[in-house]
């Protein structure tokens, strides 16, 4: 493919590491036994996680922490909404938090979400710190770079964030980076750890950016250049581990070594693309959001044009390995949506799905969207 070698992407010198394949080694750890709490336990990573810690010798306690009971055994569950001020009493003796409860729900309502993620954050770091936690370790994502055409390949961890504050989840994730990096001057002794994965992909994900593969053709917007780094659901758990041992501080990217070019990307998975003038893809796009037809704002396209690449070289420095290459993660994800259709973000069914890849695929569906949805409310309302 068209990524540098893996010394050169990563940020690595000439025979450091192990080989990609060999995935991520056992943490290195020299500390004592620690106690773990894992907010969002029952959901689709925080159960990876805190799977991970039972599993890891250097843990001598998880304690799961979830609205629902989930199914990881060998946990101590605490069942609230971590949004709730009692969530400090609960924390009692532990050393780690792994913050891992996110509303990244696409149909959510955006005022909701919000108020959840950015409260709910707000509430474990300040309980934490009540309870004497002496780290938190929070997730966000490398989209909080901003994807842009200026922008370094790999992005170094310490690069400007540069995304801009729509109504969309990103938005709630730079608030969140903000609310990071106050932690530690409101709360001295306390340490705050985050990471920004690359696309995250795996059983159970489900995003804008991986719903971009649901497409009939892969929209590229002409004079743009996308380059596309994946991060495996199973990397992204060992890289919070690492996290919560302390062997990573400060703000941590991941993701596969390396990226794959949009050609590569064609190639691999089969489908063609659809070339679209950027005024047209990104004016309908933000028309179809202003009705409310599809879930991302039109600034989120960016993402799809231009890289936000990340080198993941503090986690590589302590370690760290990731699993899987771009080439296998872009293999699982198209297996997981196949025989699925959504275009802009918003999944076609039925007759939707039918009349838009039957006519002319990415554009039509593309443009023909809106027409559609109105054309369905209509109807509902005779």
């Amino acid at each position: 493919m068209s990524s540098p070698p893996s010394d050169v992407r990563s940020g690595l010198t000439e025979g450091e590491g192990v080989p990609t394949d060999a995935g991520s080694p056992t943490p290195a750890y020299g500390g004592r036994p620690l106690t773990v709490a894992v907010t969002g336990a029952a959901g689709v990573l925080g159960e990876r996680v805190a799977q991970r810690l039972v599993d890891s010798p250097h843990v001598r306690r998880v304690l799961a922490v979830d609205e629902r009971r989930g199914e990881v055994p060998g946990v101590q569950w605490r069942v609230l909404d971590v949004r709730d001020p009692a969530v400090a009493e609960r924390l009692a003796g532990v050393d780690v938090v792994v913050h891992l409860a996110m509303d990244l729900g696409m149909e959510s309502d955006p005022r909701t979400r919000s108020a959840y993620n950015v409260r709910g954050a707000q509430t474990v770091v300040t309980a934490a710190a009540a309870a004497g936690v002496h780290r938190v370790v929070l997730c966000t994502s490398a989209m909080v770079y901003g994807a842009l055409p200026d922008n370094e390949v790999p992005l170094a961890e310490d690069s400007e964030l540069r995304a801009t504050e729509e109504a969309s989840l990103v938005g709630d994730l730079l608030e969140i980076e903000r609310l990071a990096r106050r932690a530690p001057r409101a709360h001295p002794g306390l340490q705050i750890t985050v990471l920004r994965p690359a696309v995250v992909v795996g059983p159970g994900i489900d995003t804008v950016l991986t719903r971009h593969f649901e497409a009939p053709r892969l929209l590229v917007v002409a004079g743009s250049r996308p380059c596309w780094q994946f991060c495996h659901l199973d990397d992204l758990a060992a890289a919070l581990e690492y996290a919560a041992l302390g062997l990573v501080e400060g703000e941590v990217t991941v993701g596969c070594d390396g990226w794959l070019e949009q050609e590569d990307v064609e190639e691999l998975s089969g489908i063609r693309r659809m070339e679209l003038p950027a005024s047209l893809a990104l004016g309908t796009a933000a028309r179809l959001h202003r009705l409310g037809l599809t879930p991302a704002p039109a600034g989120d396209l960016a993402y799809t044009m231009y890289p936000w690449v990340v080198s993941g070289s503090r986690l590589h420095e302590a370690g760290w390995r990731p699993r899987y290459t771009n080439e296998e993660v872009l293999a699982e994800l198209l297996a997981q949506v196949s025989g699925k259709h959504a275009v802009a973000g918003r999944r076609l069914g039925g007759k939707e799905a039918a009349t838009s890849l039957g006519a002319a695929g990415a554009t039509v569906a593309l443009i023909g969207t809106a027409a559609l949805v109105r054309r369905a409310r209509r109807h509902r309302r005779i």
